[in-house]
């Protein structure tokens, strides 16, 4: 990489949170700083300001992770915070999906998926905020469409679509809070008006390989995503 980006790394097991920084280090990152309790880690990320953070949840100190991540993203709105846990309970989920936490990735330690996810997320990070926002656009449920690759985004992980649902999706973002009529889609998607259960058989496909259900059906007219 042209310019070394910096990861902080918030873990209270030492030998995990040295196995990190060496994983990160080989992998041409610069490691901002170390902690293992969650008020020095948001003291020093104040101090330091790195581009990312890799964060256990279950941290030691009078504040959890999560809540770490709360005053982090207040201070440093452009740091990538990505939860690594051994935690996969709903709530657990739920809460740090409120922290504004870019990913959550689960223990043990997968290298290849941290490297992935971190160098998704950081991806954008040297560039403007109208370069941002012409590149990525923001759909719900924490979806993100690519344009300048052409690829549907979830917690820093493509999600793999075969080339008529990617066409789909990405017509449907590029329009996003607006509605696309069942014609365009068919022009756009395959050069040719199909029927309404073709569509409909697309769509459905569509939302099986997202796993999630982020495509409105507007009765009778079209299609729409919303933000």
């Amino acid at each position: 990489m042209d310019e070394k980006k910096r990861v902080f790394i918030a873990e209270d097991d030492l030998l995990s949170a040295e196995y990190l920084k060496k994983m990160l280090q080989k992998a041409g990152y610069e490691i901002s700083g170390v902690a293992d309790n969650a008020e020095d880690t948001v003291r020093e990320c104040r101090k330091s300001k790195p581009d990312a953070i890799l964060m256990d949840i279950m941290l030691k100190g009078k504040i959890t992770g999560t809540e770490a991540a709360l005053e982090i993203s207040r201070i440093l709105p452009s740091c990538k915070i990505i939860f690594l846990t051994a935690y996969a309970e709903k709530e657990m989920i739920e809460y740090a999906e409120m922290s504004k936490a870019y990913a959550y990735l689960m223990k043990p330690y997968r290298e290849k998926e941290i490297l992935a996810t971190l160098k998704v997320a950081l991806t954008h990070n040297g560039e403007s905020r109208e370069e941002k926002a012409a590149d990525l656009i923001e759909l719900k449920n924490g979806f993100f469409f690519d344009t300048s690759n052409r690829r549907l985004i979830k917690n820093g992980k493509e999600v793999p679509l075969t080339s008529k649902k990617l066409r789909l999706i990405e017509l449907l973002a590029k329009n996003k809070n607006s509605t696309v009529s069942n014609e365009r889609i068919c022009l756009e998607v395959w050069s040719e008006i199909k029927s309404d259960n073709t569509l409909r058989s697309l769509i459905h496909r569509l939302r099986n390989a997202i796993g999630d259900d982020i495509i409105t059906n507007v009765n009778g007219v079209g299609y729409t995503v919303s933000a």
